[in-house]
């Protein structure tokens, strides 16, 4: 038998290292059967309706005077034209109950005036206030509108109208991502036909790799993968306990990211697993022994270099969190110069720091800092706080994150309402559905990881951009406005910073 019609493969046995022989033959049915059980990851999604009514869009008032007026001379001018008397003027059915116009459903609203524009003498479409009294000036009802169809659905929201947010802005408004190179083969990963990466690594990666004289590989890395660059922050105090954490965990197992919870939460409510992430305080660093059942990864609540020198060589992965307060960066290349590989860069819920700059600014700063370092790799940056809508994920890992955490967007999806103070890291309370069950919460969640994942891909494959982890830090693929706008009327006498 000629030696071509063999392939050569290495096997681990008990006494040492054992090579076979395998025909081609056999070695291509046994590569068709690995490829047969291959499955690409999903995260499957299924439509869950609210357990409580969300508040619509639009109210529409009709006057009852002017209608039965207008149906009066309709009669006669339409006499025996049944179909036009009894015609309806909504595409959508406002006006499709029984009474009509009467009684109109402005549920089904969807604002196109055309009513108003035809009768505006009894008819009037109005913005909801009850709608527009949901969130705040950061995470405003828009936000959670479409958070809300994101988690019932499991889709990308799309609307005919096409987009209707700001062009600019303050936040992340300030970026625009970069479609103008369009790489083909990558564009259509969202239908699964071609593959793009979402997953990450948290953990440390040599700058390069060290042999022992045996050949064996010294320095390894010291990480962990996850499927998806988000992972569920803490829920406020008030929910930290109970239903809430156990809907976390559970998504967090099925959807292959982390979860962070206080070490207490875990303890009381025996959630350890490879999915949960204990938030230990440095006093307390010595329960790190505790946590077992596939525990990966624990974090320390702030920095303390007595606390961290316990922990630094211990097996499970150790990250710690850093908020934007004081001489944050100065804590920062102290955490590196010790050792640390995973830092996690806290903001407020509206993204910003202690002094009001807003996370984007500090992402480049942390990333570019440890690029001129010279150990961008050996670090993993994660950052948490100011994600409202899909599109905040990608420019928060633009910016420089490797990982981001989503907050209130995981409490929206399951319907809660946020009471009190929202910009702080503990609002003053959060009401929750009062028909909740853990089932509903865990697809909720699993319908938002779904819609912001293909949205991550959507922006990927026309970025031409095959794995998130090289959009990482890739400022080359945004625009700022706020540079487009100087670039283009700095000249112009009067305009910001313009000639005088």
């Amino acid at each position: 038998m000629l030696a071509t019609d063999f392939e050569r493969t290495s096997d681990n046995m008990e006494n040492g290292s054992v090579t076979i022989q395998l025909p081609v033959a056999e070695q291509s049915r046994l590569n068709r059967e690995r490829a047969d059980t291959y499955h690409r990851y999903h995260i499957d999604a299924t439509e869950t309706e609210n357990r409580q009514k969300f508040p619509r869009r639009f109210n529409v008032k009709v006057g009852k005077f002017g209608l039965a007026k207008l149906l009066a001379k309709e009669f006669f001018k339409y006499f025996g034209h049944w179909d036009v008397v009894f015609s309806r003027p909504c595409t959508y059915g406002v006006f499709s109950g029984p009474v009509g116009g009467f009684a109109p459903r402005p549920d089904l609203c969807v604002g196109c005036l055309r009513c108003e524009v035809q009768h505006p003498e009894f008819v009037k479409v109005t913005h909801n206030p009850d709608l527009a009294a949901l969130g705040d000036s950061y995470l405003t009802s828009k936000h959670i509108s479409t958070i809300d169809e994101e988690a019932r659905k499991g889709s990308v929201p799309v609307r005919g109208q096409g987009y209707r947010g700001r062009f600019g802005g303050p936040g992340f408004d300030q970026m625009f991502t970069d479609m103008s190179e369009i790489v083909r083969p990558s564009r259509d990963g969202i239908h699964g036909r071609e593959l793009i990466g979402t997953s990450v690594d948290l953990g440390s990666k040599p700058m390069r790799l060290k042999f022992a004289a045996d050949g064996g590989l010294l320095d390894a890395p010291k990480m962990m993968t996850i499927q998806v660059p988000f992972f569920y922050a803490p829920p406020p105090n008030s929910i930290s306990t109970g239903i809430v954490p156990e809907i976390l965990s559970e998504a967090a197992e099925i959807v292959d990211t982390l979860v962070f919870l206080p070490e207490t939460t875990v303890t009381s409510q025996g959630l350890a697993g490879p999915n949960v992430v204990p938030i230990i305080a440095p006093g307390q660093i010595g329960n790190i022994e505790s946590h077992g059942n596939g525990t990966r990864m624990v974090e320390m609540s702030s920095w303390n270099l007595d606390a961290w020198n316990q922990v630094k060589e211990h097996p499970l992965l150790v990250s710690i969190q850093l908020p934007f307060a004081g001489d944050w960066m100065s804590t920062l290349i102290e955490m590196v110069d010790n050792g640390v590989s995973i830092i996690h860069l806290v903001s407020d819920h509206h993204g910003e720091a202690e002094d009001g700059r807003f996370v984007m600014e500090l992402y480049q700063e942390a990333h570019f800092a440890l690029v001129e370092k010279g150990c961008r790799d050996e670090v993993t940056l994660i950052g948490t706080g100011g994600v409202a809508g899909a599109d905040h994920l990608p420019k928060s890992i633009i910016t420089g994150m490797d990982a981001v955490g989503l907050d209130h967007p995981l409490l929206i999806s399951m319907q809660a309402r946020l009471l009190g103070d929202t910009k702080t890291r503990g609002a003053a309370g959060v009401k929750l559905p009062s028909n909740f069950d853990k089932e509903w919460g865990v697809q909720r969640i699993l319908n938002l990881s779904c819609s912001w994942r293909d949205q991550l891909l959507e922006i990927l494959g026309a970025m031409g951009v095959r794995e998130v982890r090289r959009l990482r830090g890739e400022t080359g693929r945004a625009m700022w406005c706020g540079h487009l706008e100087a670039e283009a009327f700095g000249d112009i006498e009067g305009f910001p910073g313009g000639e005088q």
